[in-house]
Parts: structure tokens; sequence; C-alpha cells
């Protein structure tokens, strides 16, 4: 069977892939077939015990990421396609499905069991066909089935299996290695299609393709029951129910069906099914406020991941292969129901993997918390989270009086006034001030990098970081820039704690000078920063603070600074848009409104920087200009007079 006529008749189609998969597209361009990859966002969290077969699991994930293109394409990227096309490859052996690895050690665990051993690999496709009907919604259409490969991997020694994983190689793949790439030293032997290990069964697919287009009109295939979606005259004529092929048992019969499977989330394997009208389903799916209901729930969320760091979760998790809910229990000193229930829901947000280890259910690490949440990791949040848990939670569990007073709700919520909980809370008890101090320096060790990088910095020789805290920004700025000195300028009580949080290589570029900016003048630089600082303050402070640097500077001298930056228009979803509901005295800007505000004290805008990360920056330089620096602004700066 040749793909060609194939290609033809889908020449003015659109074909999607609903995968990135690198090594999917390359098969699929090779062959000269046209199309567009729009990766499916369909989260892999089906419970692999509720299928009898491993391909089964392939099958039914393939099916759920190709429905979810179709389904939102016309939605988000404003066109509908012809043919959308997912695939799932696992690998199976011992009875366990082994997708992408973790970690290293997952990865070490997956190439071990496969060592000397014959494996299977499964990979589960799905072609849905959309057909949009005049005056109605789209139909959609699936055709499925599976591919099986047999490979045999020789004896691994501990050092080919290190090496191995060292080179990167495994991560991203099923079972944990690549056969068309270093992989293909570990295996002995192939049996089946060697395209299906790679991650598409090519030959399979063309036959599948064949069999859908070039099936003689008259053919019983054409026809199949559909409910209330049989057209006016009774026909089926989108796509036909296909015949078993001749092939011995690597095809399943298969199974054409609709978009009632799509929020399954695993809850029944694949199944034939007869077709629900896609009308109904679709009038069901928009109607229903998916977004609100995100809503209602987002604070749940929000307390699992600050509850699951306070306790010590992601810790007791980062020095093992994984722990049982009994092992975590212990650990952690709580109950074994509630740190299962715990552990569950951070599964479900992706915080953590459950496993399968033997006869024992194991959980461990996402990445992301290995790397963000564990509290020695070197980018870790966790005095971040700790800290809105303790502050900011409180702070907005009060909002409804926030919004009717227009104030902060300080008092409420910790009886205390804002100034007294500022000095009290803050200076004069160690363990509170550390907490402080390890929530801004969580935050600066993961923003620093992209906003010491937001610019070519090379014309300046020294800077001086305002309310630079532990000096976390500042050793960023000087790995980036190597002719760059840094001096960090803080309250005297946060310089003093400051040695709890040197890095482990020091760098004499960085140093620390006591003083209230406020009150003292700041060191002589080239460059100011304000990371996290303006938004702090009213606009009368701002006002006093931008003056007295316009005044110490020399034109030419710069000024950067990062915050969260409003959008301009004020309808994207914000985090600052949020953030300022804490009714602090200062208040969030847009990068314009900012712009507007260094002009007003002699500073002119070079760049502006959204970084995708918690902060963005703009970059000013000193005018030239003999202005007045005692000029006054409204407290209103209105977005209506911004321009960018």
């Amino acid at each position: 069977m040749v793909l060609n006529p194939v290609i033809s008749k889908l020449s003015g189609k659109l074909v999607v892939l609903a995968s990135a998969s690198p090594r999917r597209l390359e098969i699929l361009t090779n062959i000269g077939l046209r199309f567009e990859v729009v990766p499916s966002w369909f989260k892999e969290t089906l419970d692999k015990n509720l299928f009898k077969t491993p391909y089964e699991y392939a099958v039914e994930t393939a099916k759920q990421k190709a429905l979810e293109v179709a389904q939102r394409m016309p939605f988000k990227h404003l066109k509908t396609p012809d043919i959308v096309i997912g695939a799932d490859t696992v690998v199976t052996v011992d009875g366990l499905i082994l997708e992408k690895p973790v970690d290293k050690q997952d990865a070490y665990q997956m190439l071990s069991r496969l060592s000397g051993k014959e494996h299977s690999v499964f990979t589960g496709v799905a072609i849905v066909l959309c057909h949009e009907r005049e005056g109605k919604d789209t139909e959609f259409q699936v055709v499925d089935f599976y591919e099986e490969t047999k490979v045999k991997f020789a004896d691994l020694s501990e050092e080919m299996l290190w090496e191995y994983i060292n080179s990167g190689e495994p991560m991203d793949k099923a079972g944990g290695y690549g056969i068309q790439a270093l992989g293909g030293m570990l295996v002995e032997y192939v049996k089946g299609d060697f395209l299906n290990v790679v991650g598409f069964p090519l030959n399979h697919f063309c036959k599948q393709l064949g069999m859908i287009y070039n099936s003689p009109p008259e053919s019983p295939a054409h026809k199949m029951k559909r409910g209330n979606c049989i057209g006016a005259d009774g026909s089926w004529d989108v796509v036909n129910s296909l015949s078993k092929c001749t092939e011995h048992r690597k095809t399943k019969h298969p199974n054409i069906s609709n978009l009632n499977s799509l929020d399954s989330a695993g809850k029944m394997p694949i199944q034939e099914q007869n077709v629900v009208s896609p009308d109904h389903l679709k009038s069901n799916s928009e109607s229903f406020p998916h977004n609100i209901v995100d809503l209602l729930d987002g604070f749940k969320a929000s307390k699992t991941l600050f509850t699951a760091s306070k306790l010590g979760v992601f810790d007791v998790l980062s020095d093992s292969e994984g722990l049982t809910v009994e092992e975590v229990a212990n650990r952690i000193k709580a109950s074994v129901l509630g740190t299962e229930r715990l552990l569950e829901a951070a599964v479900s947000l992706e915080l953590l993997h459950r496993l399968q280890c033997g006869d024992n259910t194991v959980y461990r690490n996402s990445e992301q918390a290995s790397r963000f949440l564990v509290s020695t990791s070197p980018m870790s949040l966790h005095g971040y989270i700790l800290h809105c848990d303790d502050l900011v939670w409180p702070l907005f569990s009060h909002l409804e009086s926030a919004v009717r007073e227009g104030t902060n709700q300080y008092e409420k919520a910790f009886g205390k006034k804002t100034e007294n909980l500022f000095q009290d809370g803050y200076f004069k008890m160690d363990d509170a001030k550390m907490r402080f101090m390890n929530a801004m320096h969580s935050i600066a060790k993961v923003t620093g990098k992209d906003v010491a990088t937001a610019f070519d910095l090379s014309r300046f020789k020294t800077a001086c970081d305002l309310g630079g805290c532990t000096g976390a920004m500042a050793y960023e700025f000087t790995k980036a820039h190597p002719g760059l000195s840094v001096i960090v300028f803080d309250l005297p009580p946060v310089i003093e704690m400051r040695s709890h949080f040197q890095p482990e290589v020091q760098d004499d570029r960085v140093s620390f000078i006591a003083g209230d900016f406020f009150k003292d003048d700041p060191p002589k630089a080239d460059l100011y920063i304000l990371a996290r600082i303006l938004h702090d303050w009213s606009d009368e402070k701002v006002h006093e603070l931008l003056s007295k640097l316009s005044k110490l500077c020399t034109p030419g001298c710069g000024l950067l600074v990062s915050e969260i930056f409003l959008d301009d228009k004020r309808i994207k979803p914000s985090r600052a848009l949020l953030q300022a509901l804490s009714m602090t005295e200062g208040r969030q800007r847009s990068a314009a409104e900012y712009s507007i505000l260094m002009k007003k004290h002699g500073f002119t805008l070079v760049h502006t920087q959204y970084t995708d990360n918690l902060l963005d920056a703009i970059l000013c330089v000193k005018e030239d200009l003999n202005i007045d620096n005692n000029v006054s602004f409204s407290t209103s700066e209105s977005a209506d007079n911004v321009v960018t």
C-alpha cells in the first residue's frame, strides 16, 4: 500500500498533528504529508489500573489528545481542522506501563527493568475526522488503532546505564530510551515496525487512511447507527466503521466514536460505542462554566500547595526514590488518611507523581516540585510559599472588608495596625524577620536571572540594588555582567542577617551597605535597580524616592525598574490586578505608566522587557535636561494618557 494516493485525497485539507513530538513530526514530514502541529493540552492522567491492556490505555490517551485539539481549534484558533492525528507511545515490561521518566532516578529504574529482557512498545493512534454541517456545529468521528513491536535489550552494565542516562536522551522518551539515536546501542533485536518504537506506526497509519478514503461507496463499511446524528437522507456520509485488519492481532477492531468519551478521565475502558449527537454534547460543554468552576476550586489548590510545603512533603520525598503513604505520614507526623488525600490532591495538581513499584504505590516529586518546592533547592520557592500562607492568605480572607472599606486588613488579620505589624513582625522578631527574608530571597532567586539578562548593561560599571535584601538579585547581575559590581542597599536589620543567605561561591563584586533609602542617600552608582519596590509605596513616597535618585544621577545614569506589569487594557488575567487587592498604600502600574512616571523625574525609557517570569522590567536613562525634581503629580495617573 502506497501513501501517495492518500496524500492526493488530503490535498487542500487542514491536517493537524496533536503532538509536539519531534520524532512524529519528522516521520510524517518525510512522507510528504502537509500538516500543522497543535500540541494537545490533554493532561495524561488516565488511571492505568482501569484498562485491561496497555494498548487500551495508549489508544484512549491518543484519542483524548486528538479530540481536545479538534474541539479547541474552532474557538482558540478560529479554524476547524479536517483531520486531527493523536498518538501515544508506551513501553510495557513485567506488566508495568513505562512512559517518560520524571527524573534520572526514574530513568534508571526503567532501564534497569528493561535490561536483558524483551518488552513491548505500543503506540495508540487516533484519527479524528471533523465535519462542519451547514447551520450546525462540527461533528467529530474517531478512528483508532494500535501497533505493537517487540524489542529485546542487551544486559546493561551500571556504567552503560548511567552513561546513557547522563546523556540526557532518556528524559523525553517513553520507556526512557530513543531507539533511533544513542538508545539503539542498548537494543539486541526488534520484531515488528521499527518506526512504531520511534513513536509512530507509519505503515499501519497509511493502511487506515487507505481504508477511510478508498473504501468503495457501496461497501457496508460506510453505514453505521448514528442515533440523532443521522442526516436527513438517513445516510452516513462522513466516515465509516472499518472492517478488521487482516494482520494477526496487531490491529484491534478500529473504533469509531465521538466526543462523549472526552470527559471520561479514564473512568471506563475503551469500548465500542454508538455515536451520540456532537451538537448536544457541544452545547453542554459551552453552557457549563468551566472557568468559573476552576476559580471556585482555586483556593483549594493553593491551600494544598501551602499545606504540603508547610508539612515538608516535598522535602521528605526529595531524598528517596518514592515513599508509600504510610512512610510519608510517619515522616511528616500526620494521619495516614489525611496524608493520602493530600498526596492524591498533589498528584492531581501535577506536583507529585504516583508510581506502582511491585505491590506498593509510592509517591515522588515531579520535576518542577524537585526544582522549586524542595526547601534546599537552589531555585526553591519554599520561603515565598510559606510567606503567602502566613501573611497573604490571612489578608485575603478579609477581602470583602478590604473592598468595602478600601483599606488593607492587617489589623483584622493580625490584631495590629500596618506600621506596627511591619516593625514588630519583621524587625523585632528574628524568626518572623527570617521568614520574610526567606520569602524575598525565594522570589529573587527565581526571577533574578531573567531580570539581570533582560538588557545589555555593559555600559554600566557600578550598580546599586535598593532594597536588595539578601543579595540574591545582585549576584545574578554580576553573573550576567562580568564588568559590573553591585552594592546592596537595605535596612540595617536586613544587612545584619544577610550572612544566612550567602552563596556557596562568593563574589567580591557584591557588597552590602546599611541604610534607609527614604532617609539616607544611596551610594553613588551608574545604575540603580528597583526590583519589587515601587508597587509597595504611596504615590507620594514613590515621588520622594525617584526625586532623590534623579538628583543623584548624572546624565546617562540608568534606572532599572522590575515589577509585575499590568496589562494596559486591564483585560487579561493578571497577577498584578490580584496583588492589588491586598489594598496596600501602593498600587500596580503598566509598563507604559511606569515609563510616564520615570519621564516626570527626568528618566527616558530605553527598553521594556516582558520576561514570562514573575517580574518584568524596564530600563531608563537620565536625560540631560534641567527639570524641576520637585514636580508634583496626581495620584490618579490615568492609563488614558499613556503613550507607548
